[in-house]
């Protein structure tokens, strides 16, 4: 697997990581067994940047990734978040006192992940949702004692804005910022992209398929099982999904050429924007693992680039990324 440097003052990852979420919670019914032979056919593979949060079934999948990374765990980079106290009261899990971005419970929070991973250093903290009530020079503040404690290497932010950024670097350098980021999901490119670059943060793209629309093979809201969280998205509502299908007939024209398939496009145009970006698809199936890494040595040339930009524009797709109520809470 091809290594890219995470940030200017970060670690060297795999060009792709793997994105965990939704082996637990959100995206069809979870299979523990499948899911983890597929992280450990990751680590086989070089993608061995294990991208979790602890939102996700309110530990339960940092506990999955724990069973099998067991006695490999120099074998791995684990980037794991707090603080979407949301989703995690969403997947079970209870509101704790205090607010997702409050210093004390940065402490509480990561040694809850450090026993649900069964570890004893995180490599990539981050902070998954910034809390509007908490100064974020506060909360990266906490974040940064942690490292001092040796509990955590580096430092991340998930879904924060140009300036939030900015002010959070001032305190200690966060070393990724973690965002949507894909063909049909573009909005970083006009501020978030270019703070990174002048900060020297690295970027990890997660949804560079579009949380599985843009692979082709959800052409229709029935396709997703009753629980599946993604009917709640614009995106694949009815009136929106036929008129994104659309998007995916050149998508697929640009992979026959390549002898690839349309999510190995998808992945390859995210990693061709730049080699400061990491993008982690997500999966549970080793299958599909596999297929997403071939993306890593799928080149284009200018004009393919300039046509995908093309037909995928900023605010080409039809619906919003996120339902309103969770728009809220990005990009502050």
């Amino acid at each position: 697997m091809q290594q890219r440097q995470l940030g200017r003052h970060g670690l060297l990852v795999p060009a792709l990581g793997l994105g965990c979420m939704g082996m637990s919670i959100s995206y069809g019914e979870p299979d523990d067994p499948e899911s983890i032979a597929t992280i450990q056919r990751s680590i086989d593979l070089g993608c061995n940047l294990l991208v979790t949060s602890d939102a996700y079934g309110n530990g339960v999948n940092e506990a999955l990734i724990a069973r099998a990374i067991r006695g490999r765990r120099n074998a791995v980079i684990i980037a794991t978040k707090f603080g979407n106290l949301g989703l995690a009261a969403s997947t079970g899990g209870e509101a704790p006192r205090l607010s997702g971005g409050h210093p004390d419970y940065v402490k509480q929070a990561c040694e809850a992940s450090l026993r649900h991973l069964g570890v004893e250093t995180i490599d990539l903290y981050g902070l998954h949702r910034v809390d509007p009530l908490i100064p974020i020079e506060d909360t990266v503040g906490a974040m940064q004692r942690l490292i001092t404690e040796g509990k955590v290497r580096y430092l991340g932010l998930s879904e924060a804005g140009a300036t939030t950024l900015r002010r959070a670097h001032a305190v200690h350098p966060i070393t990724a910022l973690e965002t949507e980021y894909s063909l049909w999901s573009r909005e970083v490119e006009s501020e978030i992209l270019p703070a990174c670059r002048d900060l020297g943060v690295g970027f990890m793209a997660y949804a560079p398929l579009g949380r599985g629309f843009l692979s082709g093979t959800i052409t229709s809201v029935d396709a997703l099982i009753a629980s599946d969280r993604r009917r709640d998205h614009p995106r694949f509502k009815p009136e929106n999904i036929n008129e994104n299908n659309k998007l995916i007939e050149f998508l697929a024209s640009v992979a026959a050429t390549h002898q690839a398939t349309p999510a190995q496009v998808a992945i390859a145009w995210v990693l061709a924007q730049g080699a400061d970006i990491v993008p982690i698809p997500g999966t549970k199936r080793r299958t599909y693992l596999e297929a997403n890494c071939k993306a890593v040595d799928l080149v284009f040339s200018a004009e393919e680039l300039t046509q995908l930009a093309a037909v995928f524009p900023l605010g080409g797709a039809a619906g919003t990324r996120y339902p309103e109520k969770l728009l809220k809470g990005l990009g502050i």
